[in-house]
């Protein structure tokens, strides 16, 4: 494959919300971008600039391997996979105990976390190959601060450690893994429940961030060329953008959640095989 060309990603769970926002900021850096759902909307519409839309259910491990097959008879790489996909219920906000809600809420153990691990597995020796790639995870102070209950928090956590223990895999291979802590995301839905109260999301939106933001800084690592360093780092985004320069859509720099929602865990350097 020409060196030229785009560099190729994946980017999971991303019919919506923070992986359409992710997708949409790699295409505007130059990515060809494969995006998955469990429904497609204009699934047409922007192929000529490089967007994919592709139907995969991430429970579905033969659509898994299907995806990634498709990726390599197209492109012949991989450069990039962004685990974002996760099984949100409707429910999980809700200020009730776990066993009050839908054991459904469970099902982000599964798309979500094992999901991601499947995915990774898919796309690690396309990587190792080629000397190069960057797997990134989607993330949240969840993992460390109760937030929405103990299911969205072992994901969390869970997509934390994956990044931390493939990074031990990967070593000298020339494929990096991190975790991405997100911030609150203005995303269409959230903007929604604001719906008749501007002033209410204008104070929101200054501790806040676009989804677009991390397809920024996800598109800043995998070009930085001292990325292997961060290796299976679990990351604030808002700090990750300080390292990079990079702001906002509206020029303004998000603002870092740690000292309020706590810091993330760093790993043992032990390793037992």
């Amino acid at each position: 494959m020409a060196e030229d060309r785009a560099p190729v990603a994946i980017v999971t769970g991303a019919s919506r919300g923070a992986g359409r926002g992710i997708a949409a900021a790699l295409l505007d850096a130059g990515w060809r971008v494969y995006l998955t759902g469990r429904t497609i909307v204009d699934a047409s519409r922007n192929d000529a600039a490089g967007e994919i839309p592709v139907r995969v259910d991430h429970r579905d491990d033969a659509q898994v391997a299907a995806l990634f097959e498709r990726v390599v008879d197209e492109c012949g790489r991989l450069d990039l996979l962004v685990n974002n996909a996760a099984a949100i219920h409707d429910e999980l906000t809700g200020p009730k105990p776990f066993w009050e809600k839908p054991l459904q809420l469970a099902d982000v153990l599964d798309v979500g976390l094992r999901s991601a691990y499947v995915a990774s597995w898919h796309a690690a020796p396309l990587m190792v190959a080629q000397g190069r790639g960057l797997i990134a995870f989607t993330s949240s102070p969840g993992s460390v601060c109760y937030m929405h209950g103990p299911a969205y928090g072992a994901q969390k956590a869970g997509v934390d450690k994956l990044a931390a223990d493939m990074a031990v895999d990967f070593a000298a291979t020339g494929v990096t893994t991190v975790s991405i802590w997100m911030g609150i995301l203005l995303t269409e839905a959230f903007c929604r429940a604001f719906d008749g109260h501007p002033d209410a999301l204008a104070k929101t939106a200054r501790h806040a961030e676009t989804p677009e933001f991390t397809g920024r800084l996800i598109d800043a690592l995998w070009r930085d060329a001292a990325a292997a360093e961060l290796a299976g780092q679990t990351l604030i985004g808002a700090e990750l953008a300080v390292r990079y320069g990079i702001t906002d859509a509206d020029g303004r720099q998000p603002p870092s959640h740690r000292d309020a929602l706590g810091a993330p865990r760093i790993p043992s350097t032990v390793v037992v095989r």
